[in-house]
């Protein structure tokens, strides 16, 4: 594989970097960690200005249809200014999810609104503890009504729409389980906020007592075909998480040359020299599987799946690692308020959890790989 992204998605990613830059500071960031806001609407809004929100949604339905790889190098900024907005539950699943099983109907409906930042989305999937599997699932729908709880739902409490996994009353295993799109300011919806590692980005857990619930492509497809968005939406957090790693890294090596101890700066020292060569190293591996997870969603490949879990790992071990290297590196100060280093920290350990835990995805990882060996 010989990947790169063209000159222009470097283009476009200059642009998001330049927009977020003068958009999205760390002012912005605490604003929304300090509870004055649910998200950043100003910052949402730019987005959709810019067409960011409906980059990769077809011109049909009011986005640009450009592609995913634009979503990756906008993801890359996005992870880089942790921004304080609902962007991966609405584009990289919802959005993502009505593409791949969407009527015209519902794809007229919900798709230009979330190109014009009128509609966020949000997938609701978790019920209680642990990783999400078809016997997780206990959210029925009968009747067209919806009656479950769901926990840890991302946007939970500012989402306009959820697109949430349930089964037909009668189900009793994966062929039973589907997709259903229920308006989340409806009936029989309620939406409680939790607290998580990461206020920035809002969490509820959401009752559903008999919410009109629209099916999402056929009853029975439904966890295929959430297994095939979670791998894209996986590259696509992977880049996020590479921008966060990267950043972090930046904020250590700058603080490093600037610090001064003993008359020299403490870069110069051999324990911080390798705490950074160890952040580079993991930084950059993240990266390559990273740019690897991208071929293979641009073309579509049948390693997809294979590079998906390879990319979501790479990339949590390597911004966990940086962003609790960087307060390191930042030593006393590194650990107060003041100092940006936790909202890194926050970030990359609420982005660990989003898709599932790592775990799941080494799993994942290796049942590909295996799958692999045993067709060679």
């Amino acid at each position: 594989m010989n990947f790169d992204f063209s000159d222009e998605q470097k283009q476009l990613r200059d642009e998001a970097r330049r927009f977020l830059s003068e958009n999205c500071t760390p002012k912005e960031v605490r604003a929304v960690l300090e509870g004055k806001a649910k998200y950043d609407k100003a910052i949402w809004k730019g987005l959709a200005d810019l067409g960011l929100l409906g980059i990769a949604i077809p011109e049909e339905f009011g986005g640009a249809g450009a592609g995913r790889l634009e979503l990756c190098v906008v993801a890359e900024e996005l992870g880089r200014a942790l921004a304080p907005i609902p962007y991966s539950s609405t584009v990289y699943l919802a959005s993502e999810l009505l593409m791949q099983a969407g009527s015209d109907a519902q794809k007229k409906h919900w798709l230009p609104k979330i190109a014009a930042g009128e509609a966020i989305g949000t997938l609701a999937l978790v019920e209680g503890v642990g990783d999400p599997t078809p016997k997780s699932i206990h959210a029925s729908v009968s009747g067209g009504k919806l009656t479950g709880k769901k926990t840890l739902v991302p946007e939970g409490e500012i989402a306009d729409f959820a697109i949430v996994v349930a089964r037909e009353k009668s189900g009793d295993d994966a062929r039973g389980i589907g997709l259903y799109i229920v308006d989340m300011k409806g009936a029989g919806v309620s939406a409680t906020g939790v607290e998580t590692v990461d206020p920035t980005r809002n969490h509820a857990e959401v009752s559903f007592n008999g919410a009109p619930a629209d099916p999402l492509g056929a009853v029975g497809e439904g966890w295929a075909t959430l297994d095939k968005v979670l791998d894209r939406a996986a590259i696509l957090t992977a880049f996020e998480q590479i921008g966060g790693a990267d950043r972090a890294l930046e904020m250590g090596r700058d603080y490093a040359l600037d610090r001064m101890a003993f008359g020299r700066p403490i870069g110069s020292f051999q324990a911080i020299k390798h705490i950074l060569a160890d952040m580079y190293v993991a930084a950059t591996l993240a990266r390559s599987n990273a740019y690897y997870g991208a071929w293979a969603l641009s073309t579509d490949a049948g390693e997809l799946a294979e590079a998906a879990a390879n990319a979501r790992v790479s990339a949590t071990q390597a911004y966990q690692l940086c962003a609790k290297n960087n307060t390191q590196v930042h030593g006393g100060m590194g650990f107060t308020w003041e100092f940006d280093c936790h909202l890194y920290y926050r970030r990359s350990n609420l982005l660990a959890l989003s898709l599932g835990s790592l775990t799941m995805w080494e799993n994942r990882l290796v049942d590909e790989m295996r799958k692999r060996n045993a067709a060679a």
